[in-house]
């Protein structure tokens, strides 16, 4: 992806993510209590609720309601039995999308992600279609870093690679499990990243323009719109018109 597309769609996501700060926050609800549930309350040995947890403070969310979600997942509270889903198909010029749900209701969800596939131009597919294109990963974006400093400090702190683009958009990768302690220790040593998370990246990008890219832009919208859609990968990377 080059410096200059990876920049405008970190933009472009952060905006779209203010403007979601309510469905953000139940989301991760969801997630906090869901990770609750299948590795218990203490972050220290949860991986997948500490994960949770940081973008829970993150995003400003009030601590009573963390606590909560986390005592619906150990039983505690009564809540609701969320499963997860993953769905995959392809949007606009063939680019890959997976689609990851928790859900109490199947039928509603398989029914929903459908509708929104077809109307938008895309296709739903079968279970494996894209996953192979997708690996699991976190990574961190720094502007403006000095890069020696940076690499020194995100290898030592445990990262997997730091990438360097033409533009000085520094990306720091990391495996899943330690992207917290990575992101931890880079802020003790005074950088804060532009972005990050643990997603599913896609090994190979389709770069989509102009119109494609605004039909594949409503696509995503379309998917994560959705209640019961916690995220949506793809492999599309959008350049609009300045």
């Amino acid at each position: 992806m080059a410096g200059h597309s990876k920049w405008a769609n970190i933009q472009h996501k952060k905006a779209r993510q203010d403007a979601k700060r309510g469905k953000i926050f139940t989301r991760l609800i969801k997630e906090i209590t869901v990770a609750a549930r299948m590795g218990g309350g203490d972050p220290a040995s949860n991986p997948r609720l500490r994960l949770a947890m940081d973008k829970a403070w993150d995003a400003n969310m009030p601590k009573d309601n963390v606590q909560r979600a986390i005592d619906k997942g150990t039983g505690n509270v009564e809540g609701a039995d969320y499963v997860e889903l993953r769905y995959e198909g392809y949007g606009i010029g063939g680019a890959a999308l997976m689609v990851d749900c928790l859900t109490d209701n199947k039928t509603r969800t398989v029914a929903d992600v459908r509708h929104a596939f077809n109307k938008n131009g895309g296709n739903l597919g079968t279970d494996g279609c894209v996953a192979f294109q997708f690996q699991h990963q976190g990574y961190l974006v720094f502007a403006g870093a000095d890069e020696d400093a940076l690499m020194e400090a995100a290898l030592e702190a445990g990262a997997e690679d730091v990438i360097v683009d033409d533009d000085g958009i520094i990306e720091v990768i990391t495996a899943p499990s330690d992207w917290a302690q990575v992101k931890a220790a880079l802020e003790a040593a005074g950088f804060k990243s532009e972005d990050g998370d643990v997603t599913m990246r896609a090994q190979n990008d389709t770069v989509l323009t102009g119109e494609d890219a605004e039909k594949m832009q409503k696509l995503i919208d379309a998917l994560e719109d959705l209640d019961d859609v916690q995220n949506v990968y793809t492999s599309a990377v959008l350049q609009f018109d300045e």
